[in-house]
């Protein structure tokens, strides 16, 4: 079954214990963006919001690393109570690094690790990690900000990332993050998408365990 991982950037910040509290209740994952207004032009919150929320969470943190360097930062967030990590492609091409050192480096402080990619990245470029990495995350908008609309292209780069892990007999999760919403969820999940991120379409809902519920397929 589909895991569903609402993302507090959208939560309200003002009554963030009552939002973890609804995930908890409702919700598979609770997803983290993590932004250091370099890799993208925005910045999020980092340890001590993570670690305040970790004391009150019930199911795994799914921290994504949309920053630079992030090997200086993985074994901090695995501390800090992640338990999925994934970091762009980007961020090692931007350093000159082969992903792989990266996808080693939070393996070994005993997390999940992702692998995630822009929607002008290349779908492709993630096939020499299948057998290496726990789950790849396929952005369907460009990451930095939330409340974007759905990249309708992102339902072909799954399915082309699923047919390649058929076709090599490793099937990984793929979760899949911006502008995901009941009214998309069964098109994504239908191309192979296992994991799918929420912010606004959960936490702008009139009743956000219906909208959790509403992605269920």
């Amino acid at each position: 079954m589909v895991k569903i991982a609402p993302s507090i950037l959208a939560a309200d910040f003002l009554h963030l214990e009552r939002d973890v509290k609804l995930v908890n209740d409702h919700a598979d994952l609770l997803h983290f963006d993590v932004m250091d207004g370099c890799l993208v032009p925005n910045l999020s919150f980092g340890f001590p919001v993570m670690e305040a929320v970790a004391g009150i969470a019930t199911i795994p943190l799914d921290v994504h690393l949309m920053i630079v360097n992030p090997d200086k930062y993985i074994g901090r967030f695995a501390e800090a109570g992640a338990s999925y990590i994934s970091f762009h492609l980007e961020a090692a091409d931007e350093s000159g690094k082969d992903a792989a050192e990266y996808i080693a480096l939070a393996k070994s402080h005993g997390v999940k690790a992702g692998l995630a990619i822009d929607p002008d990245i290349p779908v492709e470029r993630l096939f020499p990690y299948i057998e290496s990495v726990d789950f790849f995350l396929i952005m369907s908008v460009f990451a930095g900000f939330g409340g974007q609309k759905f990249i309708e292209d992102s339902i072909g780069r799954i399915a082309t990332l699923r047919a390649e892990m058929e076709r090599v007999g490793v099937i990984k999760d793929i979760e899949v993050d911006g502008g995901v919403s009941s009214s998309n969820a069964k098109a994504l999940i239908d191309a192979g998408a296992t994991m799918l991120v929420a912010g606004s379409s959960v936490f702008k809902a009139d009743n956000p365990a219906q909208a959790i519920a509403g992605m269920r397929f």
